[in-house]
C-alpha cells in the first residue's frame, strides 16, 4: 500500500489523490477569482493611460484631431471604451496580448477617431504630442462614467 495512507484500514486517499479524483463538474463549480478591471471606466483609462502612450501633435494646422472634452462625441466614448475594453482583456496575456491589442484594437480605432476627417475635425484642442506632451483631457462630469 501507499506509504501516505495512515494504515490498510483506513481507505481514505491523501489530500492530493481526492482532488484528482474530482469530476470536472465539480471542479468547475468552484468560483474562480473575477478578473479585477486595472481601470475603473472608460474616462480614467483615457485620461490616465491611453492619452499618454498616443502622445500626437494634434490641432487645427496638424494633421491629427483630439477633443480635450472627448466624451461628447458618443462615436468616440463608443470606441475608447471598445478600446478600454479591450485592453483590460488582453492586457492579462502575457505572450502576445499586448500586440494584439495594438493591432487589432488601438490603431485601428485611434486612426478614426485621430483622423482630420473624423469625430473631431471641427475640434480646436491642440498638443504637442512630439514633445511627449499626452493628449489632452478634460475630467468628464461627474457621474458620466460609472465605474464598471
Amino acid at each position: 500500500m501507499d506509504e501516505d495512507w495512515a494504515d490498510e484500514d483506513d481507505q481514505t486517499p491523501p489530500e492530493d489523490a481526492q482532488e484528482l479524483e474530482q469530476s470536472p463538474a465539480e471542479t468547475a463549480s468552484a468560483p474562480e477569482p473575477e478578473n479585477q478591471l486595472l481601470f475603473p471606466n472608460v474616462e480614467v483609462f483615457v485620461r490616465v493611460h491611453l492619452s499618454v502612450i498616443y502622445a500626437r501633435d494634434v490641432g487645427p494646422q496638424a494633421t491629427l484631431r483630439w477633443a480635450d472634452d472627448w466624451w461628447r462625441y458618443p462615436e468616440v466614448v463608443s470606441r475608447l471604451t471598445a478600446i478600454w475594453r479591450a485592453w483590460e482583456h488582453l492586457r492579462l496575456d502575457p505572450a502576445t496580448g499586448m500586440s494584439v491589442w495594438w493591432r487589432d484594437h488601438a490603431d485601428p480605432h485611434m486612426n478614426i477617431i485621430l483622423s482630420g476627417t473624423g469625430p473631431f475635425k471641427r475640434s480646436e484642442t491642440k498638443a504637442n504630442g512630439s514633445q511627449g506632451v499626452p493628449l489632452p483631457c478634460i475630467p468628464a462630469p461627474e457621474g458620466l462614467f460609472d465605474d464598471d
